[in-house]
């Protein structure tokens, strides 16, 4: 197959381009496009076989649920039953953008597209180009990100390409995305909201609305060992070696992670940068190529290794559209190893220490002062 790649206005994309993706995504094909937080991989929701489709071409785990795209809060209705009262107070808040709810589906939805649930991941995204393709085709848009299963998410066409060239129809190049982390997953299918997935919408934003929300996603506390954060986030969040289908994309299977293994140091500043000069040193005697993820303010603390900054620290933001770029182009350096710096989980940071998690395949060192 070869794949189209036709770079489009993000703000106000041409209706001629949008008609061409639109038909791809008709005939049951598959699109790669821009939303707010990543590239997605769309297809008909409502058909199977384009489900399908989707999976064959990332080579994801077919319990691995799929985001539904809608582009007006009606939607809901056709695809969800009940729709609860939280599931309207929430899109009144945060649709357009990046929240994805997790309900009950009716029956029109094929299981092919919830990963064999009975609970459908909805959102309506805010980029132009998704919700044009989403109207044009007349298909609500079952898509995850559009990568290789397991890598780090795509935020520009060409990670997009790299990733999926002669295995989809089309890409449709709108530049970088704003955000650059996926969107935050609550579960309304239960007694009490849970986030399945931390992200931009914040779980003291969710709270504003909905009062309580469970919030079982763990990150390294101060103060607590390495091993025991890492073992924590094994126990409450990830599935991986339980024999059950997980409810939410990014819960079961390894995410977001660059080719060479990578590892977090946690601790204080100085004793984390000390850390990874001293290991970089000690691996890179033995011919090994290192590389180390940091910040702007330690970046100059480094003179071995492949370095890379990620931003300042005190820019969440900034991390965040970051994260996944930083983390491909370590894949083209030939690392051995890679070793980063752990940030604030406050706020946004919560999501962005999360995916960083995941990467590292919960990987934490101490930082041991020198």
């Amino acid at each position: 197959m070869k794949t189209i790649l036709e770079t489009i206005d993000p703000v106000n994309p041409e209706s001629n381009v949008i008609s061409r993706a639109a038909g791809f995504i008709k005939n049951g094909d598959l699109v790669a496009f821009p939303t707010e937080t990543v590239y997605g991989l769309g297809a008909d929701a409502l058909r199977p076989e384009a489900s399908e489709k989707i999976y064959a071409a990332k080579g994801r785990p077919s319990d691995n649920p799929l985001i539904v795209h809608i582009a007006q809060i009606e939607d809901l209705y056709r695809i969800a039953d009940p729709v609860p009262e939280e599931a309207l107070l929430l899109a009144k808040r945060f649709w357009p953008g990046p929240l994805t709810m997790i309900l009950h589906k009716k029956d029109c939805v094929p299981k092919q597209t919830t990963g064999g649930l009975d609970t459908v991941a909805i959102r309506f995204p805010s980029h132009p180009v998704a919700r044009e393709l989403i109207r044009q085709s007349g298909c609500l848009i079952a898509a995850p990100s559009a990568n290789t299963s397991g890598r780090p998410s795509p935020t520009c066409a060409e990670h997009v390409y790299r990733d999926l060239n002669g295995r989809i129809a089309m890409i449709l190049d709108g530049g970088e995305v704003g955000l650059g982390l996926e969107s935050t997953i609550v579960d309304l299918s239960v007694d009490r909201p849970a986030i399945l997935r931390p992200g931009f919408i914040t779980a003291e934003m969710l709270m504003e609305v909905l009062g309580v929300v469970e919030t079982g996603v763990s990150l390294p506390k101060a103060g607590q060992k390495p091993q025991d954060a890492a073992e924590a986030c094994r126990q409450e969040q990830d599935i991986d070696a339980m024999d059950q289908a997980p409810k939410a994309p990014g819960m079961k299977y390894t995410h977001y992670a660059p080719k060479a293994p990578m590892t977090l140091v946690q601790g204080d500043p100085e004793a984390v940068t000390g850390t990874i000069r001293r290991i970089t040193a000690e691996r890179m005697k033995k011919g090994e190529r290192i590389g180390i993820l940091c910040s702007d303010e330690t970046a100059d603390s480094y003179t071995e290794g492949v370095v890379k900054s990620i931003g300042s620290r005190y820019a969440d933001d900034e991390i965040a559209h970051n994260l996944y770029r930083v983390l491909r182009e370590f894949d083209e350096e030939d690392l051995t190893a890679i070793y980063s710096e752990t940030f604030d989980t406050t706020g946004i940071g919560w999501a962005i220490m999360n995916r960083m998690l995941k990467a590292a395949g919960h990987r934490i060192l101490p930082g041991e002062k020198e």
